[in-house]
């Protein structure tokens, strides 16, 4: 999920009365809920070693033990070096308490980040494999709403942050029992269609519940299309019309580059464009769980070869 999101979920948390279990409850919370996304910092290197990098160590198991212990440890040195040297009547915070909120911050940025389809690598770094929920889109305005509306209601003195979080959690829920269906209805679909769906995304888009990205792949190539509930459910796919294995020689090349290779660790639904030039070859590889324009997608990266696929 985005930092809004991931800031909003901390700071509901602490109105919804956390923050008195201890001294700078909400800080704890707010930081710990962004905390994993320091990964960001990978993009100073390039997009592609972004995408080669982000969601895996900072997002597997050593950031569920290792994170709750350096900010808990943070915040500790806070306040003893600068918070407590203010006054002699402050109460220090209980290191106990702050390790727990920590670590439920960062354990609740983890489990939203799995939420959508960009995915999380929960094993990294013993395992590779990504992890996606396919159950909200990356900035959902209606959790954005549900968490904001909770914490105005926090200053009127009300339950609202609790009753947020409770909303915000039964729309999660049937986000998720609704991609779960669209995945049933599209596998039927397809089989009626006479193709072998091997693999089916169902993956929400942005602002409307109701609407699916779909991309069915049945072993020699991609359907791509939009499902839709309403008025009824109605799925639309068409063909992707790109080679989703490296077959061309120049894209079997291609996939043997540095920024090839980080991209391919990262996509789910590879797909390729080679176009031929005077000197060579120009290969696009994109990926269709964003898109189906390789050259126009943020989630596409292109390889230059120079006479060597010839």
């Amino acid at each position: 999920m985005d930092p809004v999101t991931h800031t909003l979920v901390g700071a509901t948390l602490a109105q919804a009365g956390l923050k008195e279990r201890t001294a700078l409850g909400t800080a704890t919370l707010i930081i710990g809920s962004n905390l994993p996304d320091g990964d960001m910092l990978a993009y100073l290197w390039g997009g592609d070693t972004a995408l080669w990098f982000r969601r895996g160590l900072t997002h597997g198991p050593l950031a569920l033990v290792l994170f709750p212990l350096l900010l808990t440890g943070l915040v500790c040195l806070w306040d003893w070096a600068v918070r407590r040297r203010r006054g002699r009547a402050v109460v220090p915070v209980r290191p106990r308490e702050v390790l727990l909120l920590s670590a439920l911050a960062v354990g609740v940025h983890l489990i939203l980040d799995m939420l959508n389809s960009y995915g999380v690598r929960w094993l990294a770094p013993f395992w590779g494999r990504w992890f996606y929920g396919d159950t909200l889109f990356i900035v959902d305005p209606w959790i954005w709403t549900l968490l904001a509306v909770g914490l105005w209601a926090a200053r009127r003195g009300s339950r609202g942050p609790r009753l947020a979080l409770g909303v915000a959690t039964a729309y999660v829920l049937l986000m998720g029992l609704s991609t779960l269906a669209v995945r049933g209805f599209v596998e039927r679909e397809a089989r009626r269609a006479g193709l072998d769906p091997q693999r089916i995304m169902a993956a929400p888009v942005a602002v409307t519940p109701f609407v699916r990205w779909v991309v069915v792949d049945d072993g020699g190539g991609y359907r791509v299309g939009l499902f839709n509930w309403l008025p009824r459910p109605a799925l639309q796919l068409d063909e992707l019309p790109y080679e989703v294995r490296p077959l061309h020689r120049a894209a079997a090349l291609a996939t043997r580059e540095p920024a090839a290779r980080k991209f391919l660790s990262w996509a789910r639904f590879p797909y390729y464009l080679v176009e031929e030039h005077a000197t060579g070859y120009r290969v696009h590889i994109g990926d269709a769980r964003y898109g189906v324009d390789p050259e126009e997608s943020w989630a596409a990266t292109s390889v230059t070869l120079t006479g060597r696929a010839r």
